[in-house]
């Protein structure tokens, strides 16, 4: 006998959510490439990583816009912006983050410090939202998760005439961000890996 999917439904995120965003956002990126370079290890321990940076970056952005889409009971999606002007980690935030990292082991440091570096150096200068982390646990890729996510925020972006802007070092989202108005505007090697770097003009 077939059973229906689990109702999709999309919220925006409070305080009370963002152990579990985190949790969610360590498993759906732990093999993202640029993760894999930067943190090493195996998938769990990357997911156990990534979690770590993702609950403190989380809680020390109140500005941040931070939906999600929950799969009956359960969050299957997460996506966070931020607002134009705050994209960029505050220095006691980055040395929150840093020291979290110095746990990792040797190394981790010094490429997270890279791939951040090269990321922000790509920040469009004129005023922009700033997409991302955005991920979708990885057993459910491919239900339309991403799609509710990005649907709300691009219509966001409509209502308030905003330009959007992303990075993705995911091949495959490439074509998927596309699909939403976004453009690539650059390329380049971060740590090793091929990322693009996508902008969405104000509509």
């Amino acid at each position: 006998m077939a059973t229906s999917s689990p109702y999709l439904s999309v919220r925006s995120l409070g305080s009370s959510d963002l152990d579990a965003a985190a949790r969610l956002l360590g498993r759906g990126m732990a093999d993202n490439p640029v993760h894999v370079a930067a943190y090493r290890g195996d998938d769990a321990s990357r997911a156990r990583r990534h979690e770590l940076l993702m609950r403190t970056l989380l809680r020390r952005s109140p500005s941040w816009q931070i939906e999600g889409v929950d799969r009956g009971d359960a969050l299957a999606g997460v996506a966070a912006s931020a607002p134009p002007g705050r994209c960029q980690a505050t220095l006691t935030n980055r040395l929150r983050l840093l020291g979290r990292a110095s746990t990792f082991g040797p190394g981790a440091v010094s490429r997270l410090v890279s791939w951040q570096s090269a990321w922000s150096r790509h920040d469009p200068d004129a005023p922009h939202v700033h997409l991302g982390p955005v991920s979708v646990d990885r057993h459910l890729r491919g239900q339309g998760i991403g799609g509710l996510l990005l649907l709300r925020h691009v219509t966001r972006l409509d209502a308030t005439g905003a330009t959007g802007y992303l990075e993705t070092d995911r091949p495959q989202a490439v074509e998927f961000y596309e699909r939403f108005g976004y453009v690539v505007v650059d390329e380049a090697e971060v740590i090793g890996v091929p990322c693009w770097f996508m902008r969405r003009p104000a509509a």
